[in-house]
């Protein structure tokens, strides 16, 4: 609007400094006839003539005005089909715009619960894994002291019993020197009187023998 306005002020401006338009026949007989008046009636014509000029001044701005108002209302007439298009796509970018966004916030909720379901589940699992570490932890320790324990008490029962033993094998030791030195002596002794019996047998014997007069040494 601004625009057609410049436009309306430069053509008045036009329109006030032009030259007046050149009549017809019709003027040149009444410039004839001012011709044949006296002077009192050149005020009149002059009024007359700058009053057919305001009177075509005014038709030129009315006819201007009329082409700007019409060249203003096209133009007002397509803004508007603009206008309107334009609000019919900011409508629609907007209704597209709300069901992306309602989307986007839907799957963002989605993917949340999905991620915190995960979450809950994972640290359910790492605390279920940590009790069992727990667990396992205890039950190692519990079953590595009961086998140093165990350990221990069989190497104090080995000790014991190699003590044991060495003092049976000593012991034994000394037994069997013992029963093999009385069984030696048991003998010795035996022996001596073996020896003894059968030199008194065997003296017998030859007395026996003499007292049959048999001789000893022939038989």
């Amino acid at each position: 609007m601004r625009m057609y306005e410049s436009y309306y002020d430069a053509d008045l401006e036009y329109l006030y400094t032009m030259p007046p338009k050149k009549k017809g026949k019709g003027n040149t007989k009444k410039e004839k006839s001012k011709k044949s008046t006296p002077e009192k009636d050149d005020g009149v014509a002059e009024k007359y003539r700058r009053s057919a000029l305001d009177v075509a001044v005014l038709k030129e701005h009315l006819a201007l005005r009329s082409s700007v108002a019409r060249q203003a209302t096209v133009v007002r007439d397509d803004l508007k089909c603009q206008i309107r298009d334009l609000e019919q796509v900011l409508s629609q970018d907007r209704s597209d715009m709300k069901d992306i966004t309602a989307d986007l916030n839907r799957q963002y909720r989605s993917m949340e619960t999905d991620l915190q379901t995960k979450v809950n589940r994972l640290e359910v699992s790492v605390d279920l894994l940590e009790t069992q570490l727990a667990e396992c932890q205890v039950q190692f320790k519990s079953e590595r002291e009961r086998r140093e324990k165990t350990e221990a008490e069989k190497d104090a029962i080995i000790s014991d019993l190699q003590s044991k033993l060495d003092r049976m094998e000593s012991e034994c030791e000394k037994i069997l020197h013992g029963c093999l030195d009385s069984l030696l002596s048991h003998l010795a002794e035996t022996r001596l009187q073996w020896e003894e019996q059968s030199t008194v047998l065997h003296q017998e014997v030859k007395d026996m023998l003499s007292d049959f007069g048999i001789n000893p040494l022939h038989i």
